[in-house]
């Protein structure tokens, strides 16, 4: 807009006068980014035609009274346009470009990893853009899914405001790969969400002496919905004998997790995974 005041006011210096342009001048109300366009005009001779606009600057000779071809090449950038045309005096007219229809779509998906089980966990934004990369600013229905292979877990038609629709749900309840969708008509945008175990749940131990104290092991590690932990989830073994207590932390390799404890008396054998406890176990002295 700025550019546009500038151009006026050298106009004005240079001997142009600025008149009411609805007799001289008509441009059309809106038009559709990479349309064709005409303005029309009025009165007899030669003038010069000034159009401004995002990304375009134009300056040539027209004769009055004959219409002004605007090609779709220079309409190109949604947004706001000032035409002007100048002989004895300057009429003006400003008319707006309008994104044509969606061509493609921005698709954002947070996290890429998250729990199952957990609500308002995933969430994703989606912007509408036509082929010449304006965003489309008229309302839209975005229709957001989430599948785990041919299952539904998720869907939701959202309607864009401003160019732009979200949505936010909770994760599903099985561990894997799921995929999340966004599509505008036929277009169509896909992002893939790895859903891991949740706490671990219902934590079971057995245990045996052994010549140089007590092995320890868990059973299967799950999570409350049955999904096996990742590899590397710590749990917490602790033994308690008379003379104190020990604690031995041990990743999880292929679902389960054990240790060794150095325990020659008489001990108390417990396990923990994060706030999640298990069973104990009681292992009598070495003989």
């Amino acid at each position: 807009m700025r550019l546009i005041f500038l151009l006026c006011a050298a106009l004005c210096v240079a001997g142009f006068s600025m008149v009411s342009w609805a007799q001289d001048l008509r441009v059309p109300a809106s038009v559709t980014a990479g349309d064709d366009a005409t303005i029309s005009t009025t009165g007899r001779g030669k003038a010069t035609f000034y159009l401004l606009g995002p990304g375009v600057s134009r300056k040539n000779d027209v004769s009055l009274g004959e219409e002004i071809h605007l090609p779709g090449q220079e309409l190109r950038n949604a947004g706001d346009y000032l035409a002007l045309v100048c002989s004895d005096s300057c009429h003006s007219g400003t008319f707006y470009v309008v994104a044509a229809k969606p061509a493609t779509l921005t698709f954002l998906v947070h996290p890429s990893r998250v729990p199952v089980g957990r609500g308002d966990a995933l969430s994703g934004v989606a912007f509408p853009f036509d082929q010449f990369r304006n965003l489309v600013l008229a309302p839209a229905t975005i229709n957001f899914q989430l599948m785990a292979g041919d299952k539904p877990l998720f869907s939701r038609p959202v309607r864009t405001q401003n160019g732009v629709a979200w949505f936010r749900t909770a994760s599903g309840k099985s561990a894997g790969m799921v995929e999340v969708i966004a599509s505008v008509n036929d277009l169509t945008a896909r992002r893939a969400v790895q859903q891991v175990a949740s706490e671990p749940c219902n934590l079971r131990i057995t245990g045996q002496r052994i010549p140089i104290g007590i092995l320890v092991q868990t059973e299967p590690v799950h999570d409350c919905a049955g999904n096996v932990v990742p590899d590397g989830t710590i749990v917490t073994f602790s033994a308690t004998e008379a003379n104190g207590k020990s604690t031995v932390d041990a990743p999880v390799k292929q679902g389960v997790a054990r240790a060794q404890i150095a325990a020659q008396g008489a001990a108390v054998i417990s396990v923990a995974s994060g706030v999640v406890m298990g069973n104990e176990l009681r292992i009598g002295a070495k003989p």
